[in-house]
């Protein structure tokens, strides 16, 4: 067993010899400007001495530090961050394990994670989140695990691959890398203080960890104060001004989230911006990153670098990235600011606004310059298992996908309104017309078929409704495997026989996602671990997935990242109308409704 004082007091001997001129540092970087959050200031002509990956020194003049064998780095005016922290997010939204999406994001200045990975819990349960826990300590950067909170997210609205409880988060809570309790999704069984989800919180407390949060409706009376008092102590749903300002006000950290799809920031900022709320209550997240953004685009730098186009003071949006997340997981003595014994986690910067990363140092090491990666990462296999969770039960055929109707001529449905870039979806009621006892699509009036097939236990069950807001114009269908939370396989499409071949088609692959366009598969990412990622570079996995995006394209669609619009139209803790395998769900009042109304 590893003596941790013994360890900790080792290791501050060194760096107080090394900041005091007794022993030669391992690395010094010279006059650099010192992006200070702690102190919200920029101070130039500062140098940095490191030693075990730790910070030593930082100060004007660090040559005493010097010796015949530390390599020195010369700043030459550059800005000197701390290495970004990611406060919220889901490896497996960019398709990727965990080794692949660390690979992706650290040349863009990302060192720290604080990850949830309720994805792959709700296919395998806790033995899924161990295998993320076990790859995260492998990684040349901070992955800190949340335990997913609620799995299944909605009980008896959806069928899970597996569930978590009391028992289970209790175990994981004394695993090492586990920061705390994953977004508790489950916002009415915290305002009505549901025994189970108060047990899974009370043992996260018991551990002096975080409880995640996830209050996804719009209304900020009882309920939400109901779920405030119960405990979660961050939020990332907030997408109107009065959702980050409420927040605040209750004690809550608030996230500002800018993912692939999911663009909270603008309409949340002038919190700080206009109406000056104390910014150190506030956070920048991504959530959900696809892997397409991830190397084209970027990943805590890109929001950073939104939030000062918003109006940010670039010292605030980096402490929104950095200081404010280590405090508030309580890790601040380990990362989110450049001071003498934290992980030495440091950004080269010429522009704080444009942020663009030039060379990132993780743990004391050198990782990344240009863009690029410069050391090796871990293998890391996964076993039989992970790869072999698709089980659909059946070849499907066109007649699965049959919409039925009682009576003919015009009737009311109950549609999915798809919002672009939100995370909620609309409870719309519309008018069709049923023809022969089906109700066909209505690409005239953008109405058309969405499905949810059960893939854990093989039952060839089947739920098929409507959906509005993909604009699909010709002949087509997607589907996926990613399809939050239990990660059934969920297919949209204008006509059945193009459902049937993309459902078959994820079978046979393992998972991932796939266009169907008259009849020929034109876009297809292969995802077989758990059937949400893939084990190739982030690269790769990026260009399969824009064969998705060009999909939807091809198919009428000019939705931004559409497909993770697709992938949440199952989520059943998110307002407003949802499909799960059992059936289309009214998320406001957590009941099934009828796709047919009348």
């Amino acid at each position: 067993m590893v003596n941790r004082a013994a360890e900790w007091h080792s290791s501050r001997k060194r760096l107080i010899d090394v900041a005091m001129g007794r022993m030669p540092a391992e690395m010094v970087i010279r006059d650099g400007q010192w992006v200070c959050v702690q102190s919200g200031e920029i101070l130039p002509h500062t140098d940095v001495a490191v030693v075990d990956g730790r910070i030593a020194y930082v100060g004007e003049d660090g040559s005493h530090t010097i010796g015949e064998e530390t390599q020195v780095i010369e700043a030459r005016g550059r800005y000197l961050c701390p290495g970004l922290l990611d406060g919220h997010m889901h490896v497996e939204s960019g398709m990727l394990t965990v080794t692949e999406f660390v690979r992706a994001v650290v040349p863009h200045g990302t060192t720290g994670m604080f990850v949830d990975p309720h994805e792959i819990a709700n296919v395998f349960g806790l033995k899924g989140v161990r295998l993320m826990v076990d790859e995260a300590a492998e990684q040349p950067i901070h992955v800190w695990v949340q335990i997913p909170s609620c799995v299944p997210s909605a009980p008896g609205l959806e069928t899970p691959g597996d569930k978590i409880g009391p028992e289970e988060v209790a175990e994981a809570m004394a695993w090492e890398g586990v920061i705390g309790l994953g977004e508790m999704m489950n916002f009415p069984g915290v305002y009505f203080a549901d025994d189970k989800m108060l047990a899974e919180m009370a043992e996260t407390r018991a551990a002096n960890k975080v409880i995640g949060g996830h209050y996804a409706a719009p209304d900020l009376g009882l309920p939400f104060h109901g779920y405030v008092a119960g405990g979660p102590q961050d939020d990332h749903e907030g997408t109107r001004l009065e959702d980050a300002v409420a927040r605040v006000r209750q004690g809550m950290k608030t996230m500002l989230r800018y993912g692939s799809a999911w663009h909270d920031v603008a309409a949340q900022v002038g919190a700080i911006t206009e109406m000056g709320l104390d910014s150190r209550n506030f956070l920048l997240v991504t959530d959900d990153s696809h892997s397409e953004t991830l190397v084209n685009d970027g990943h805590m730098n890109r929001v950073v670098r939104h939030a000062i186009a918003q109006g940010l003071e670039p010292i605030t949006a980096i402490q929104m990235a950095t200081i404010n997340t280590a405090e508030h997981f309580g890790v601040a003595q380990e990362v989110g600011m450049i001071a003498p014994g934290r992980s030495a986690d440091i950004l080269f910067l010429s522009d704080l606004d444009a942020f663009e990363v030039e060379q990132v140092i993780a743990k004391g090491a050198i990782v990344a310059e240009d863009g690029k990666m410069i050391v090796d990462l871990p293998v890391y296999a996964y076993p039989d298992w992970a790869v072999k969770s698709v089980k659909i039960g059946k070849t499907f055929a066109a007649s699965d996908f049959v919409l039925k109707s009682s009576r003919d001529g015009e009737v009311t449905a109950n549609v999915i309104g798809i919002i672009e870039n939100q995370a909620p979806t609309k409870h719309l009621r519309m008018t069709v017309r049923a023809e022969n006892g089906e109700v066909p699509v209505d690409m005239e009036n953008d109405i058309v078929k969405m499905a949810v097939v059960e893939r854990h236990e093989g039952t060839g069950r089947v739920q098929v409704g409507l959906t509005h807001g993909f604009g699909f114009n010709t002949a087509c269908a997607i589907a996926s495997t990613v399809a939050h939370d239990s990660h059934h396989l969920i297919v949209v499409g204008t006509n059945e026989a193009d459902m049937a071949l993309a459902v078959n088609e994820l079978a046979r692959v393992g998972g991932g996602q796939v266009v169907v366009k008259d009849g020929e598969v034109i876009g297809l990412v292969e995802l077989p671990i758990a059937g949400l990622m893939s084990s190739e570079r982030a690269e790769v996995v990026a260009e399969k997935a824009g064969t998705i995006l060009e999909g939807f394209e091809a198919c009428g669609c000019s939705l931004n990242n559409p497909n993770m619009q697709l992938s949440l139209s199952a989520l059943v803790v998110i307002p407003e109308l949802r499909m799960s395998d059992l059936g289309l769900v009214d998320v406001t009042k957590f009941e099934f409704v009828p796709v047919i109304a009348d």
